[in-house]
């Protein structure tokens, strides 16, 4: 049984990347072919698919989720939307000397008001005097990881999203999909790679750290998934041709297993808090594209379960002996499942 100290590792400070490469494609790829690493270019995945196999991406499109603003008491606050509800009500982190009480007035970005209600949890559901997606579109900055050091820019705005993102609602980028770009995307196409889409809006519970050594004890963070009937339809399709299904990024993985609890993967909406840990059998994806993850954090978990504990730390090991970037912008990994 593995306990939280068991996922932590030394990273020194400059193997984590503060920008991304000039080029979305250029970055690294260490393949983890069972014990073997071979270290490639992220343009080689084209070589490592092949025709048929089913790429499954997560459309999920990044808010402009942090606003700064000033309480009606006069007092600061930072606001981090963590969910929309309805085009007027959404789900927040506030950090202020002192909480809102409900009822109180909150203006945000000095452009407009948003009034606190009850609390859930860590989050306070807040309502907005205008439609939610325009305003934060319009008024809102954003969130980068807590790791990256410098100020979102308009690069960032660019860069920190997935050519494919179309359904806004996450608070942090699916990375795994910021290293393809038309170019790789039309070259796989070419080839007879397959794609399908899932959505899952990663929330800011993504970074928060596991702070319980017992690892059955730690409460996993829900996210809002949606798998369509055409990506069942396609992944029933790659496995009856006995083709690989490949998981771009963690997020697309965990809304693919997460829809596949009943034995076989079935269309869907619904929250998850699935937390996937070594021990846990794979029932849909069989690769994952995935980038390199912090220590003791969940995702550094569900990667060793699905590639191998002892063979996970042998990876991370090579990429820290040999320079990869870590990270939201950092270099990638392609991954097969222990399960196949």
């Amino acid at each position: 049984m593995y306990s939280l100290s068991d996922f932590d590792f030394n990273l020194p400070p400059e193997r984590i990347a503060q920008l991304p490469l000039p080029d979305r494609s250029a970055s690294r790829l260490l393949h983890l072919d069972g014990a073997q690493i071979i270290d490639r270019r992220f343009a080689d995945i084209v070589d490592l698919l092949q025709p048929g196999d089913l790429l499954v991406m997560n459309d999920t499109r990044v808010l402009k989720a942090r606003f700064f603003g000033v309480k009606e008491t006069g007092g600061n606050v930072e606001v981090l939307v963590e969910r929309v509800l309805d085009n007027r009500t959404v789900l927040a982190q506030v950090r202020a000397s002192k909480s809102p009480k409900p009822g109180m007035k909150m203006r945000l970005a000095d452009a407009f008001e948003v009034t606190a209600g009850e609390r859930a949890g860590e989050f306070f559901t807040l309502t907005f005097e205008g439609d939610v997606f325009d305003l934060i579109e319009a008024h809102g900055r954003l969130p980068l990881p807590p790791y990256i050091e410098h100020d979102a820019d308009e690069f960032d705005e660019n860069r920190y999203q997935t050519v494919y993102s179309k359904e806004p609602g996450a608070v942090a980028a699916p990375t795994a999909g910021l290293h393809f770009d038309e170019a790789l995307l039309a070259k796989l196409k070419d080839k007879g790679v397959n794609f399908a889409f899932v959505t899952l809006h990663v929330g800011a519970g993504t970074f928060q750290p596991v702070r319980v050594e017992a690892l059955a004890e730690h409460k996993m963070h829900t996210e809002w998934y949606t798998v369509p009937q055409a990506t069942v339809d396609a992944v029933r399709a790659a496995k009856a041709a006995g083709r690989d299904v490949v998981a771009v990024g963690t997020t697309s993985l965990r809304a693919l297993e997460s829809a596949s609890q009943s034995g076989e993967l079935v269309a869907g909406s619904a929250d998850t808090a699935l937390f996937i840990t070594p021990g846990y059998t794979f029932k849909t994806v069989s690769r994952l594209i995935t980038n390199f993850h912090l220590p003791k954090s969940t995702l550094l978990m569900l990667v060793s379960a699905f590639a191998g504990f002892d063979e996970i730390r042998a990876a991370y090991a090579h990429a820290i002996a040999n320079e990869y970037r870590f990270f939201s912008y950092g270099d990638a990994m392609l991954l097969t499942t222990q399960n196949k």
